[in-house]
């Protein structure tokens, strides 16, 4: 008798991850003592919840037959009395799995971009830090259908354009070391997955805070969606992301092109040759002046960039444009000038 449809269908996602991992990092790696590995290491990301520990035992299953080390690093944010203790109960959970190695590594959270950006912020940084200490090929993290779905509606609120609809890519990071085996697979199947197999799950109770906007998106705007238009919503929202997040590379891929066309010979951007482009094209060009100048890309709205480009489309002698990261855009001469204030 096979595994629970729920169970396969968890662990068809993991292999396709890993069958992509080897063909990727088929050269041998090296461990940080300066030992040889031939194996390539991937860290699964868990905080005990359902989605993460379906995560973690599809890999702790998948990784040995297709000659795969496999890891685990839990995140001790420290927001909630006791998190140690549930750190080290995670370390536990995953040691059981058999999973080598295991570490947990407890973050200081602060308060910049709001609660939630922070402790994304703060949980990447250490994920960052344990992967390139440890030699690691790639890390895994839970998101599921239903998480892509709450982040394609929060871009759609915030009204940062297409981009921002896309949701969250199957790998992303430096060189695609993140990877979302699970957004095809709706978080009902990754609980089911567990209860099949009888392992612990710990639900994190920010989820259910009212405080935090995901929350409160998951919990009341979802269902109220669902009980309006009809079940199908986050499927729907699933295949939009997917839709607009080809559409946004097409339109990067142009923009990356033509910055070099609209650059004089000392590389200042010319206004005029900027007015000329597609305006979905001239604010890519912009955004990418913008952060390359120092401006943090998560902290770089769509109504920035309207700022600037209306430098380009409404110039009436208007003053220079604050950026986050204290960058300043101003038009000068015929010249879009972007650079730290």
């Amino acid at each position: 008798m096979g595994p629970h449809p729920a169970v396969a269908a968890i662990r068809l996602a993991v292999r396709r991850v890993l069958h992509d991992v080897l063909n990727e990092h088929s050269a041998p790696r090296t461990a940080p003592h300066g030992a040889p590995h031939s194996q390539p290491l991937v860290l699964v990301a868990c905080s005990g919840g359902a989605d993460s520990m379906a995560l973690a035992s599809a890999l702790a299953f998948e990784a040995p037959k297709l000659g795969v080390r496999a890891g685990g690093v839990t995140v001790d944010h420290g927001l909630q009395p006791g998190s140690d203790l549930r750190a080290a109960d995670v370390v536990a959970r995953l040691g059981a799995l058999r999973l080598d190695p295991v570490e947990s590594s407890a973050v200081r959270v602060g308060r910049e971009g709001g609660p939630e950006a922070a402790a994304r912020d703060a949980r990447y940084a250490a994920l960052d830090a344990a992967a390139d200490r440890l030699g690691a090929a790639a890390i895994l993290l839970g998101h599921t259908r239903d998480d892509q779905a709450e982040t394609v509606l929060l871009g759609l609120a915030r009204g940062s354009g297409i981009r921002s609809l896309s949701g969250m890519a199957a790998a992303s990071g430096a060189g695609g070391r993140y990877r979302r085996p699970f957004l095809q697979i709706d978080r009902q199947t990754a609980r089911t997955a567990c209860l099949a197999q009888s392992l612990p799950v710990w639900d994190d109770p920010h989820n259910t805070d009212p405080a935090y906007t995901r929350s409160r998106l998951r919990h009341e705007g979802l269902p109220a969606l669902e009980k309006a238009l009809g079940k199908g919503v986050v499927e729907a929202l699933a295949r939009t992301a997917q839709l607009s997040r080809d559409d946004a590379d097409a339109l990067d891929s142009w923009a990356a092109q033509a910055e070099a066309t609209v650059r004089d010979a000392a590389g200042l951007l010319e206004c005029a040759k900027l007015f000329a482009l597609p305006p979905a094209v001239r604010r890519r060009v912009l955004r990418r002046a913008a952060i390359e100048a120092g401006a943090p890309a998560g902290s770089l709205f769509a109504r920035h960039i309207e700022e600037v480009d209306r430098l380009i489309t409404g110039w009436r002698g208007q003053g220079e444009i604050n950026l986050p990261g204290r960058v300043v855009a101003q038009r000068q001469g015929g010249r879009l000038v972007i650079r730290q204030g």
